[in-house]
């Protein structure tokens, strides 16, 4: 393709996802194809010669967009938004253009104070304390390894890279039994093992938060027992139903045992922008040694755009920095965020968090999650109304969860016929033994009105149900 070849195909696109999101409210949310039927339409062997873009492009939209399920599409209310706003793709565009390799300051100078300086407008943003640094990783998974990691190291007296784990002792780590999953596939990258996470049961209060008394004597119990208690992994807002930990009191008991501290607050970390909905969750929020919070999730962001706040970046560089001689950058003191990461290799995520942040200021993106909640809330109260509906758990924020009439079985044929119908979508879970329907506001493009359209859906939908016996 020759370049002027490729600034008119580039028109052409950008005047195509522009029609793509103007009419995004016409098409089903979830994707209604079937297992292999993509697949079935893509060539079984590559093409000896080259094909022109017409031919590309119209394949495109026969082949791939059936199968495409629409993260961007207001009423989508499953899993948490993937947001893509419209300044952030155009900074992908240009970093996609100029294709910078940013893993040392000398490969990029403006990717690395750039990023330098958007941590730090986060960190002001959210209100923690001055002095924060961070690195921006690709997805909170990433960070929460990197900081398990360190939380190894630390306990070990940094020996564990060198000298392996062999003969050091059984490492603990605690968390609730709220937290992601990619807590446990943490613990199993870094060598130590889904036995060693203990996990503490929540309570019950509506804040499913752990209990922190089970948690100081679990640790006394692994001491006594021989045991190298390593770090403690907080939630403020759990992807299941939005579980908090109480943040100082776990704090308190961290500093008490000298033990390495993570919060994952990826979901709810965007919200924390509103000083108004921090009380009480983001209380103590300050105190941890690591932070992660996802920008390209409520904020906006393009994926993937993961935000790790560190209060002591030399402990992380510590664990992951390896220098040889062709990455040393001779000279100045500078920053090279690639001691700070799993992947040596990295994007320049920067530009798209400038871009939003000067595009919308911090009070625009503001409105916007004080929208979702509050739109989120007033759903809850229509849906509660209804006989033979139960709130499972309250609002956390924009997150609910909510039970239909029947057993388990008949929750989950609701939930296949609301992502069959395609005018929603959600997703299942399971609190206490029970299975439930999540509901999560949070795509930026929603209105008030695909919220209360949702419940209409619902409600048409079991009502439909209910008649046919099913």
């Amino acid at each position: 393709m020759k370049w002027d070849e490729f600034a008119d195909w580039g028109a052409h696109i950008s005047q195509w996802a522009a029609r793509y999101h103007e009419t995004l409210r016409d098409r089903p949310v979830r994707a209604q194809t079937k297992p292999g039927e993509i697949a079935a339409l893509l060539a079984p062997t590559p093409p000896e010669g080259g094909e022109p873009m017409q031919a590309i492009m119209a394949d495109f939209e026969r082949v791939v967009m059936p199968g495409i399920t629409h993260w961007q599409h207001p009423r989508f209310f499953a899993y948490f938004a993937a947001n893509a706003t419209a300044p952030s793709m155009l900074a992908e565009m240009l970093v996609a253009a100029i294709a910078p390799q940013c893993m040392l300051w000398q490969t990029s100078p403006a990717a690395t104070e750039m990023e330098g300086v958007m941590i730090d407008w986060l960190r002001q943003g959210l209100g923690l304390p001055e002095g924060m640094s961070g690195v921006i990783q690709d997805s909170a998974s990433s960070a929460t390894l990197s900081a398990v990691l360190t939380m190894r190291e630390h306990a070990l007296g940094f020996t564990g890279n060198k000298q392996g784990l062999s003969g050091q002792g059984r490492l603990r780590i605690y968390c609730s039994d709220q937290v992601h999953s990619s807590i446990d596939r943490a613990i199993w990258v870094a060598g130590i093992g889904q036995d060693n996470l203990v996990k503490i049961p929540s309570a019950t209060d509506g804040t499913y938060g752990l209990d922190v008394a089970t948690l100081a004597a679990k640790i006394a119990e692994d001491r006594a027992a021989g045991h190298v208690p390593a770090g403690i992994i907080a939630a403020t807002g759990g992807t299941g139903i939005g579980a908090c930990d109480d943040l100082q009191t776990i704090a308190n008991v961290a500093e008490a045992e000298g033990l390495y501290t993570h919060l994952d607050a990826a979901w709810a970390g965007s919200a924390m922008i509103c000083p108004e909905l921090r009380d009480p969750i983001w209380h103590g929020a300050g105190r941890f040694d690591s932070i992660v919070f996802n920008p390209h999730k409520w904020l906006g962001a393009q994926f993937d755009c993961s935000v790790q706040f560190l209060r002591d970046p030399s402990l992380q560089r510590a664990t992951l920095q390896i220098d040889p001689e062709y990455l040393k950058t001779s000279g100045a003191e500078v920053t090279n965020y690639s001691e700070w990461t799993i992947p040596l290799g990295r994007r320049f995520r920067a530009l798209k968090l400038w871009f939003l942040i000067r595009s919308y200021g911090l009070e625009g993106l503001r409105v916007r999650i004080r929208n979702h909640v509050a739109w989120a809330r007033e759903l809850c109260e229509v849906i509660r109304a209804w006989d033979g509906f139960e709130i499972v758990t309250e609002p956390m924020l924009s997150l609910f969860s909510f039970r239909a009439p029947g057993d388990d079985a008949a929750q989950q044929r609701l939930v296949d016929a609301l992502n069959d119908d395609g005018r929603i979508y959600v997703t299942q879970g399971v609190q206490g033994g029970r299975r439930m329907i999540r509901f999560q506001v949070g795509q930026f493009e929603t209105t008030r009105e695909d919220v209360m359209l949702a419940g209409q859906v619902i409600a048409e939908v079991a009502a439909r149900h209910a008649a046919d016996g099913t």
